[in-house]
């Protein structure tokens, strides 16, 4: 089965040269599964529907396995990853210690600026679920996230977060169409900027890890629906 045309998702980027944005589009249908897990992927037919060369593909897949989103096996070709439990149990320890922490910075050191910026995403963020637009909710989710830990000062905490997220972040985007799930996910992000906004560093870390472990309480059934993306136990 040939790819998806990916020419919208790569020209869509607004930032990076084309290295940057064909890893951005090939890891955006990644984890949007529109290359789903366990899919044979070849370079040729990638290139042709990003429409670029096969250097940047390439060179794309290599960093996204070291994401560990795909497999590069020798001999046999490049395959999308099936997920792991164990990797989704790995990414959510690092998100967890490295997304905590931050938040507590923020809490103390939070602006005015930064909270109205913080509450405009949430804002977005309700305008997607109405729309039942899952990918722009998943982005901005990302976004709100990736905000908070640049008002803690140290916004390296998201990317290196997002280099152990490879199995995760596809359990995250397969949650929302959970019923329910992106209103919760609303409910508890408002819960978040209540208690940074209050400069309470006590309740915005516990506000965020109960809300990081949420994708975990609806992990079981995922799996039951979509079993063929995930490893054999």
């Amino acid at each position: 089965m040939p790819p998806p045309d990916l020419r919208i998702a790569l020209t869509d980027r607004a930032r990076g040269g084309t290295r940057q944005r064909v890893y951005d589009a090939l890891r955006e249908a990644l984890v949007a599964g529109r290359l789903e897990p366990g899919r044979r992927l070849s370079e040729n037919e990638l290139a042709e529907a990003l429409g670029v060369s096969r250097t940047p593909v390439r060179e794309a897949l290599v960093r996204l396995r070291d994401d560990r989103i795909v497999e590069i096996v020798p001999q046999l070709g490049t395959f999308v990853s099936k997920i792991s439990i164990g990797a989704v149990a790995d990414a959510q320890f690092v998100r967890e210690a490295l997304e905590c922490a931050a938040i507590r910075l923020a809490a103390e050191r939070v602006g005015d600026a930064e909270l109205l910026a913080l509450r405009e995403i949430v804002a977005a963020q309700e305008d997607a679920h109405a729309a039942g637009d899952f990918d722009r909710f998943f982005v901005l989710d990302d976004a709100f996230h990736a905000a908070l830990c640049e008002a803690s000062g140290h916004g390296i905490a998201w990317s290196l977060a997002q280099r152990a997220d490879g199995h995760l972040v596809r359990v995250r985007r397969l949650s929302l169409p959970v019923p329910e799930y992106m209103g919760e996910m609303i409910a508890e992000h408002r819960t978040v900027l209540d208690a940074i906004a209050a400069h309470d560093p006590d309740q915005a870390e516990v506000a965020l890890r109960h809300h990081l472990r949420m994708v975990l309480s609806v992990l079981e059934s995922i799996q039951a629906d979509h079993p063929e993306f995930f490893e054999k136990e």
